[in-house]
């Protein structure tokens, strides 16, 4: 794929933040952003990095009305040399393809839109942020722009990637976070899209994340749609429980999102010869787990906040504490892990980082 390269001029050149301090996560955007479009007949074309820059779309784009769309998270790291790298970033974009055949999207070649992306960050290598903890987030995006209000699949497409320098995603950063189970809305169904990356999963759950931070909770506790019993994820990332030393998440039933953290958690834990088990778990379980002793610790898993260890468990106005309300030892193993290996400090034994 030949891509176009239009710079920003130099005047229009931004500054990077000197520090991630005080930014709030995904509201600085690069001087750049790649683009290429998608119709009927003409498959991929118009491939281009350009200045970052709004979006030209009719008011009829068939997103705007039916919500068509998929999109994407992962991050570009500095490592502790200097250089530059991508933590799984593949997997990214086979998922973006899952979703994109759920949503009756056209898929992406992924070697060709990896290459396109690495040319982005090379233009833009000087919004990788150096700090301990912060990288640059990558927000791949498609979206259907036919101009046509009428429900159908579309017939053309827009395909973009922007870039944000970021901290941490929770304000506290890793220390426990509060998170409140909802028995009041579910967020996905069996045969629905809840294991897609699109975008009105996200807008369903607002109102009960609305609600949860309200009463001063960090996160919502997704539960299953049905028996509305068990467990399922959190808003942003996916959960683990250790039970009696047990690492214990909820299996992909389709309504879950299969998060690439998720993925390298139970693979890193397997390679540590960790009892690692994905089923499903019950509200109940881990309640009496948390009564009882037995359930030790509880944290979450995704891109944004790599690993977030929970500190309280809220359900029917209840809360439960779990252990002693501090960050864990499996969390801190693999939080210390996997950042390890994402800014260069640890071995990467599975090939996982990627030059750019």
């Amino acid at each position: 794929m030949e891509v176009m390269l239009t710079k920003t001029v130099t005047e229009r050149l931004k500054t990077p933040p000197a520090s991630m301090s005080g930014v709030v996560f995904g509201t600085v955007f690069s001087d750049h952003m790649f683009c290429m479009d998608w119709e009927d007949g003409k498959g991929w074309h118009n491939a281009e990095i350009k200045p970052y820059a709004p979006l030209i779309l009719e008011p009829s784009s068939m997103v705007l009305h039916y919500a068509q769309m998929a999109f994407e998270g992962l991050k570009a790291y500095r490592t502790d040399s200097g250089e530059h790298v991508l933590f799984r970033p593949r997997e990214n974009f086979k998922r973006m393809n899952r979703t994109a055949q759920r949503m009756c999207l056209p898929e992406l070649d992924v070697e060709e839109v990896l290459s396109a992306l690495k040319q982005l960050l090379r233009l833009d290598s000087g919004w990788v942020p150096h700090e301990s903890g912060t990288s640059l987030y990558i927000r791949p995006t498609l979206v259907a722009t036919e101009e046509a209000i009428g429900l159908k699949v579309s017939s053309k497409y827009l395909f973009f990637i922007i870039l944000s320098p970021v901290g941490p995603y929770f304000s506290q950063g890793f220390n426990p976070v509060k998170i409140m189970v909802s028995d009041k809305y579910v967020r996905a169904v069996p045969g629905g899209v809840g294991f897609a990356k699109t975008g009105g999963n996200y807008a369903a759950s607002n109102l009960a994340e609305k609600e949860a931070k309200e009463l001063g909770y960090t996160q919502v506790l997704w539960l299953d749609a049905v028996e509305r019993r068990y467990i399922e994820e959190v808003g942003a990332m996916n959960i683990f429980f250790v039970i009696n030393d047990e690492i214990v998440t909820p299996q992909l039933t389709g309504s879950i999102l299969p998060g690439i953290t998720r993925m390298s958690v139970l693979e890193l834990g397997k390679h540590w010869g960790l009892k690692v088990t994905e089923r499903r778990i019950s509200i109940d379980e881990v309640l009496n787990g948390l009564k009882d002793g037995s359930v030790t610790e509880v944290f979450g898993a995704g891109t944004a906040a790599v690993i977030s260890p929970v500190g309280v468990l809220s359900y029917k106005e209840e809360e439960y504490q779990v252990g002693n309300g501090e960050t864990g030892p499996f969390a801190n193993r693999f939080y210390e892990h996997l950042t390890g290996i994402q800014y260069g400090k640890e071995a990467d034994p599975f090939g996982w980082v990627e030059s750019i």
